[in-house]
């Protein structure tokens, strides 16, 4: 079945099933503009054909998707506006996940990360094997968790989603189950069964209760009260006070804080304030904000000075403009949320 994914992502009707699989396992699966394209037009396809009853996507490799095609994006700086079609086009298609009217089922068994979980975690059911590794890193890179992490990290109780953003930390199988952000676990040895189960039947609800294997929370008691404790603030000056205070006698509020200090101080400020709105917003005013945040950032310095330090000269540390929270003007994080002439039209 031919979306005009190349080699890049796959297409098969297999049963009662649209299967998609992500074809790049050397490269991460990262995302490319023709992948994600493909995918657009073959949900569109699916949604409207009866005999596919249910859509299943997952990865070849070690990985689901460990995010965009970054490199592109590094390539393409000196014409920012050429990116632009790139992530409108993304954040279009993980609005039409959402919005998807038949059991969109994401399985992952390896890394998610970034425009991978975009691609995942905004559909109706999403299955983790005990390999599965989230994580939405983007502050690290100057950048910001977008793909709809303003609308899917404020829901997770406890300022869970809030942590998950400031940090980039990676979590397991069991705290993407107990924190909401995957409906499903299972077993990877159980991968092909319930494949197999799912395209027969079309029906993921029937086939995970004989697969699901419930994982168990990774994060402990105390350290999920310390999340909710610091990560609870009302501002972004408040959870960083709030683990100062604790550092000198609490491990995890000093580790964490240190984790924090590494991160670009532009993009923790833009973080903070989207997940805070994002509670209250829809899909797809999130994804309109988003993508207001995206034109700004394309025409900044610390996305592109991220990118040099992990990705283009790995290991060196990155420059951030400016170096610290105290130097951040707030009236520039007010320009990153500021309407554009030309909104996304979803």
């Amino acid at each position: 079945m031919d979306f005009d994914g190349g080699d890049e992502i796959r297409f098969e009707r297999i049963g009662v099933a649209g299967v998609v699989t992500l074809t790049r396992p050397q490269a991460l699966n990262a995302l490319t503009h023709r992948m994600i394209k493909a995918l657009s037009r073959a949900l569109t396809a699916w949604e409207h054909d009866a005999s596919v009853a249910v859509v299943l996507i997952k990865g070849e490799g070690r990985a689901f998707s460990a995010g965009g095609d970054i490199q592109a994006v590094y390539a393409g700086r000196a014409n920012s506006g050429s990116m632009v079609g790139f992530f409108a086009d993304e954040y279009r298609l993980n609005a039409q996940i959402a919005r998807f009217r038949k059991p969109y089922v994401a399985l992952i068994d390896g890394i998610v990360m970034g425009g991978g979980v975009g691609l995942s975690f905004h559909g109706s059911h999403r299955v983790l094997t005990e390999n599965a590794q989230f994580a939405m890193p983007e502050v690290g890179i100057g950048f910001f968790p977008d793909v709809g992490g303003s609308h899917l990290l404020p829901d997770l109780g406890g300022s869970f989603g809030m942590y998950l953003a400031l940090t980039g930390n990676r979590i397991g199988y069991g705290d993407a189950l107990w924190s909401g952000l995957a409906t499903h676990t299972i077993k990877a040895e159980g991968q092909p069964g319930f494949i197999q189960r799912l395209t027969e039947t079309g029906e993921p609800e029937a086939v995970l209760r004989s697969y699901f294997s419930a994982a168990r929370r990774e994060t402990d008691r105390p350290t999920l009260e310390a999340i909710a404790k610091h990560f609870s603030q009302a501002s972004l000056y408040d959870v960083v006070e709030s683990l100062r205070r604790s550092a000198d006698s609490d491990e995890f509020a000093a580790k964490t804080l240190a984790t924090i200090r590494l991160k670009s101080p532009t993009s923790l400020n833009v973080a903070f304030r989207q997940i805070s709105a994002g509670l209250t917003l829809s899909m797809d005013d999130c994804m309109r904000m988003e993508f207001r945040i995206l034109n700004r950032m394309l025409t900044g310095d610390d996305f592109y000075e991220g990118i040099r330090a992990a990705i283009i000269e790995k290991g060196s540390k990155p420059q951030w403009r400016p170096a610290a929270l105290s130097d951040v003007d707030p009236a520039a994080i007010d320009a990153y949320f500021a309407p554009l002439e030309k909104e996304l039209a979803l």
